[in-house]
């Protein structure tokens, strides 16, 4: 993958979520009868800008893209006129204040569950949640699961594939207790496993919670045989075909696509001398694994995929699908509880529970926007949902600057039946944009160590 393969899902996604969010508090100002005088993409110096509508709104597209705003009419930036001082923001009430501020977040949560819904409703190809222990699996065999457990369910809420399993698991890990997976074995017998989470670390974000419990998705025995390409993947330009069947890399028998999987997951950035059989005849290629990240941890990737499906009950897909009323249910319930997530463990790095090594910047972020617009259209919109969601919930947080600190003046102001003092504001904006600051560097920092690592 070359660098426009990260750059343009990035800036699609980015340029979405801030048009979504700045829309938001648009259409609620307009409702409210207040006067826009700019919605621009992106800070700084405008390079496009055109006027429309019957109050000549500026539309500007910035020099800086990370962001956008909407300019209002405001006694409190400039002189109004008196026959259009009912329009500005200033002299609207507390409550069409709040509304017009909170739209923006509000926005990017509705559209987190349009796009949630429309997958549900439309049905995609998930990987089962069916497990084998991992390498390091003392906490699975306590609990004593078994190779090839598919979990039907955990505390009874039903789970339908293996990113349900994940979210599941790491909802009550952040609770530290014990749950109990309802499972079907490979002999097809219903049984229980009681999982221990109370001894799982989750303040470091480097390794996957399923990994740290000792599982991983169970994988039956697929030949090495080299299905679709991925156009300009490394595997392509080393020579690799369709039909190609990996027998060895680096010397090592390959027994299996896991296997293959397995090694040059391993070995991002290194050259790995394949031995194929095509057509009976032994050949010896070089191919050197492509680095990315999963979980913030480097791994290897080539652009191929199996060949065949499994076929029969033990496969390792199925199609998720649900109906136009459940999707809705499941993709408002998925929106809520991720944000509830997601406030939980940003409340933990403060209180040290949870490692600042989880905040991710615009950085890490492009390189997700890679990896799953490579992936296929679903898990980028899953990818947007998520961004969409952590976008609507960053805003909230009551740090003045953003929305959320906004909302907390307000909401003083209610209680208080009067506004907020200036000279206290003013105070409050110099402190947020120091904690704005402070939150934006712990995110480069952590984008450039896992570019130095990886």
């Amino acid at each position: 993958m070359n660098l426009l393969d990260y750059l343009l899902p990035f800036a699609l996604a980015l340029g979405l979520l801030i048009l979504v969010h700045e829309l938001g508090h648009y259409l609620v100002a307009r409702w409210c009868g207040v006067k826009v005088l700019r919605f621009s993409i992106g800070f700084g110096k405008p390079l496009l800008v055109r006027r429309a509508g019957r109050d000549a709104t500026e539309w500007a597209l910035a020099a800086f893209p990370l962001g956008g705003y909407v300019k209002m009419l405001d006694e409190r930036e400039g002189p109004v006129a008196p026959a259009e001082l009912h329009r500005a923001f200033n002299r609207q009430s507390v409550y069409r204040r709040f509304a017009i501020v909170a739209a923006g977040p509000i926005a990017n949560f509705v559209l987190a569950i349009a796009l949630y819904w429309g997958l549900f409703v439309a049905g995609t190809d998930e990987l089962r949640p069916r497990v084998a222990l991992s390498d390091t699996p003392a906490i699975a065999v306590a609990a004593g699961v078994r190779d090839g457990d598919l979990v039907l369910a955990v505390d009874d809420e039903p789970v339908r594939s293996w990113q349900d399993l994940r979210w599941v698991l790491l909802r009550h890990a952040l609770e530290q207790g014990e749950v109990v997976l309802k499972v079907r074995t490979l002999e097809e017998v219903e049984a229980y496993r009681r999982l221990n989470l109370g001894g799982v670390p989750i303040e470091d974000g480097s390794q996957d919670l399923i990994v740290r419990l000792g599982l991983k998705p169970w994988r039956p025995v697929i030949p090495a045989i080299v299905g679709r390409l991925s156009e300009g993947g490394s595997a392509e330009r080393a020579g690799l075909r369709e039909g190609d069947e990996v027998i060895a890399i680096e010397g090592a028998a390959i027994e299996g696509w896991a296997a293959l999987v397995e090694r040059v997951r391993a070995a991002p950035g290194k050259p790995l001398d394949f031995e194929v059989l095509r057509g009976g005849e032994r050949l010896t290629l070089s191919v050197t694994p492509e680095s990315g990240t999963d979980n913030g941890v480097p791994v290897g990737r080539i652009g191929v995929g199996v060949a065949e499906p499994v076929e029969g009950g033990l496969s390792m897909f199925a199609q998720v699908r649900y109906g136009p009323l459940e999707g809705l249910t499941k993709a408002v319930r998925q929106t809520w509880e991720t944000s509830v997530l997601s406030l939980k463990m940003i409340g933990r790095m403060f209180t040290g529970e949870v490692s600042w090594k989880n905040l991710s910047g615009p950085v890490t972020i492009a390189d997700y926007a890679g990896q799953t617009a490579q992936l296929g259209l679903s898990h980028y919109l899953k990818f947007v949902a998520l961004i969409s969601i952590s976008l609507g919930v960053l805003n909230l947080l009551p740090i003045p600057v953003l929305d959320g600190g906004h909302l907390l003046y307000y909401t003083v102001e209610i209680i208080k039946g009067g506004p907020i003092p200036e000279r206290v504001m003013e105070i409050g904006q110099q402190i947020g944009l120091v904690l704005l600051a402070m939150l934006m560097a712990f995110a480069f920092y952590n984008d450039i160590n896992r570019l130095i690592s990886g």
